[in-house]
């Protein structure tokens, strides 16, 4: 299957300029008399009529909607996107023409800006552009592997088996990276706790026992100094330390956004953290062996499999990896031979591709590992966020008694002052 030469022609091909699809609203008439009135998305006022009135509806009135003073833009997330895919796999399924399934989902989908999406794709499948031809111009919403693998389902005849794939391998990965957001949540939840609380302290609650301190004329515990003088730097120059700590966070953004180099250094680094690193680690095998099985199974070659599942793979150090399995793959060396020369993929991994390249079934076993993986983390994640309650508690307790005892230790010796 000529995948690979299709691949490098459609992704050089440039970007067509998206379509204006707006929203309109629109009153008419159905086919028993009745009023009836709705929205419908389209690029004309003419275009939504020959909509209505391919479903049985005489237009009397059609006109934008307006928008709103304060609207806010309806944004796309991946599990609409996931959603859409499922609703389109099932009518496909269910014989449904390609163009009617469209048009269907994008009809009744209660967000305004898929309904706009799929209205472009729409009017580009109906003038004859293949659909995946169509998904390419919209990559941020549908990648190079979504649009590959529909490519390989039109060249094959098995689009709605195709998108059956799509549908579970999008379903599983939002649930996976939902996942993986909780995990990294908790523990910055608690950082973003104890820093807080331990602010407010410092900046309302020392300073009056620090009043108190001024009349009793005697030298403090070093502990409680050490206290006031932080909570004296913080309230006089808490703007420089609000501002270096915007600065600090913009530089993060810039240089992650910027440099692969130092993205790359950011995941070596968190899968180096207690708790957290294990659980993105499962992860990144949980991604990598559900997207070498959904591409394999969708009749694209390991070779380009093997490009996918890299960046599919969620971090650097695992994308090197399968970068590194896949030029040793072109070099004639069986897959589950290069992946233990990684050192980085577990044994049962390894000895699952075995049996798969053995029996002829790679995308079974594939799957199997995937959801072994995914199941892993959901139980990590469970118990961090069982884990984590005790922690906030004991950190918190921590900063806030410490500082209680700072500001206790003077009066303890204060008998001592007075005598």
């Amino acid at each position: 299957m000529a995948i690979a030469a299709k691949k490098r022609l459609k992704t050089s091909e440039p970007d067509k300029p998206a379509l204006d699809v707006r929203t309109y609203l629109w009153k008419g008439k159905n086919s028993k008399g009745n009023s009836v009135k709705g929205e419908l998305s389209g690029q004309t006022t003419a275009e939504v009529k020959v909509l209505l009135r391919k479903q049985g509806i005489t237009p009397l009135s059609v006109k934008k909607k307006p928008k709103a003073l304060f609207e806010r833009k309806a944004k796309i997330r991946g599990m609409d996107i996931a959603v859409v895919t499922r609703q389109i796999a099932t009518m496909l399924l269910a014989g449904v023409p390609l163009v009617t399934a469209i048009e269907m989902v994008g009809r009744s989908h209660e967000n305004d800006a898929v309904r706009k999406l799929l209205a472009i794709i729409l009017a580009e499948v109906q003038s004859g552009t293949p659909l995946s031809k169509a998904l390419r111009p919209h990559r941020q919403y549908f990648d190079d592997l979504y649009c590959d693998l529909v490519a390989a389902g039109e060249h094959s005849g098995t689009l709605d088996q195709v998108f059956d794939r799509i549908a579970t391998y999008r379903e599983k990965s939002e649930a996976l990276k939902s996942k993986i957001k909780k995990a990294m949540f908790y523990p910055t939840a608690v950082v973003v706790v104890a820093i807080s609380v331990t602010v407010l302290l410092l900046l309302f609650v020392v300073p009056q026992f620090e009043a108190i301190f001024n009349d009793f004329g005697a030298e403090l515990p070093i502990f409680t100094q050490i206290v006031i003088n932080l909570s004296r730097f913080l309230s006089e120059s808490w703007y420089y330390f609000l501002a270096a700590i915007v600065i600090v966070i913009w530089l993060f953004i810039r240089s992650h956004r910027n440099s692969q180099k130092f993205r790359d250094k950011v995941d070596h680094f968190l899968l180096k953290i207690p708790v957290v690193g294990p659980i993105l680690d499962k992860a990144a095998v949980a991604r990598f062996s559900r997207t070498l099985a959904t591409t394999f199974a969708a009749g694209v070659p390991l070779v380009d499999g093997l490009d996918s599942a890299s960046g599919a793979s969620g971090n650097a150090l695992y994308r090197d990896a399968v970068m590194k399995i896949k030029e040793e793959v072109i070099a004639g060396l069986q897959m589950n031979v290069a992946m233990r020369t990684t050192g980085l993929f577990p044994d049962m991994l390894i000895q699952m591709v075995m049996i798969g390249e053995e029996s002829g079934a790679l995308d079974d076993m594939l799957n199997k590992v995937a959801s072994i993986y995914e199941a892993q983390v959901d139980d990590a994640v469970d118990g961090l966020s069982t884990l984590i309650e005790p922690i906030m508690m004991v950190v918190i307790g921590g900063l806030v008694g410490g500082l209680v005892v700072a500001m206790y230790l003077p009066i303890f010796q204060l008998g001592n002052v007075v005598g």
